[in-house]
């Protein structure tokens, strides 16, 4: 075990994974010599060459469409997005093929790759990149999409995505990359399964559903909420919002028969309209309040100097979570 943070954690399962399968490849733009854009690929081409860590022009489209290729012939591609508002260049790639390869080849071809990109806000950063749209890559077949929230889990996640035999869209919460240490898995440990929530905080009375950074600001109202209520909250961490893991969901809510669910992404259409649905449909007679929602808002995220008013806080979860419980 190694204290790291989330860049450090990325990199040591990148590291692993290309000394343990000679199919991993990295690509993307300044992955190599820069070391990527925020270093999470630093010193990676110094130990497994140029062959293995390879600088891409800009052109997602073209980088995406390469590592399609490149996976149906055997390779494990590892993309890198400098930022996840460029991935549009690049959805019809995704979406058109590498979601679809496993169903229009009826299993004969799979597409085994991972596209890794910073997301989402809370770095000052300018337009285009601060945008928090999992949902579009969630709403479509074929791909799944894994956020990992603490160091640990962004290490065992992104293992197994690689592993993983279809292609995964790899969203990194920025705002999380240097903001915490914990202590990290080095080589061996086991990674998780993809698409099964864990629970972050156990709790009683209600229960807190989140991903990615935003599961601080759940936390962060958990932790006010007993200390000021005295009222324990469950948090539950999705980890991937593609496959969405129902039965956690179910399962927690089924238990406190409160929900708040918070992310940063805009509220119409979100994932916490999906989680409620879910709710809805498998646990409906077990809700003693409605589910609320704590999101961002339906209009693109502001410039840096206004944008923590944009993004879920911890104040605005604890404000639901207690209109909630006294409902």
């Amino acid at each position: 075990m190694t204290m790291l943070n989330m860049v450090q954690a990325i990199n040591l399962a990148l590291a692993e994974e290309l000394e343990r399968d000679e199919r991993v490849v990295l690509m993307g733009q300044d992955v190599g010599r820069d070391g990527g854009v925020f270093r999470v690929t630093d010193g990676l081409i110094d130990r497994f060459g140029e062959g293995r860590v390879i600088d891409t022009p800009l052109a997602e489209s073209a980088l995406v469409g390469a590592a399609i290729g490149m996976s149906i012939y055997g390779l494990r591609p590892v993309c890198e997005i400098q930022f996840s508002g460029f991935s549009y260049q690049a959805f019809h790639q995704l979406e058109q093929h590498a979601a679809r390869f496993r169903n229009r080849t009826r299993g004969r071809l799979h597409c085994p790759l991972v596209v890794r990109m910073p997301y989402g806000g809370g770095i000052r950063a300018l337009e285009h990149h601060s945008e928090s749209r999992e949902t579009y890559f969630a709403h479509t077949p074929g791909l799944k999409v894994v956020i990992p929230s603490t160091p640990a889990q962004a290490r065992g996640l992104l293992i197994s995505s690689i592993r993983d035999p279809d292609p995964v869209v790899f969203l990194e919460p920025k705002a999380l990359y240097r903001a915490s240490r914990e202590e990290v898995a080095t080589n061996g440990a086991e990674p998780p399964a993809l698409g099964r929530a864990r629970i972050a905080r156990p709790g009683d009375d209600l229960t807190i559903i989140s991903y990615g950074a935003s599961l601080r600001a759940a936390l962060g109202a958990a932790e006010d909420l007993e200390r000021a209520d005295g009222s324990s909250a469950e948090v539950l961490d999705l980890c991937s919002v593609s496959p969405l893991d129902t039965e956690a969901v179910a399962g927690s809510v089924q238990k406190t028969g409160r929900a708040v669910v918070v992310h940063e992404g805009p509220r119409r259409c979100g994932i916490g309209a999906e989680v409620v649905s879910r709710l809805v449909e498998s646990v409906f007679l077990s809700l003693e309040a409605p589910v609320r929602r704590v999101t961002g808002f339906d209009v693109p995220i502001p410039y840096f100097a206004r944008e923590h008013d944009y993004l879920p806080d911890a104040a605005r979860v604890l404000a639901a979570a207690r209109e909630t419980l006294a409902f």
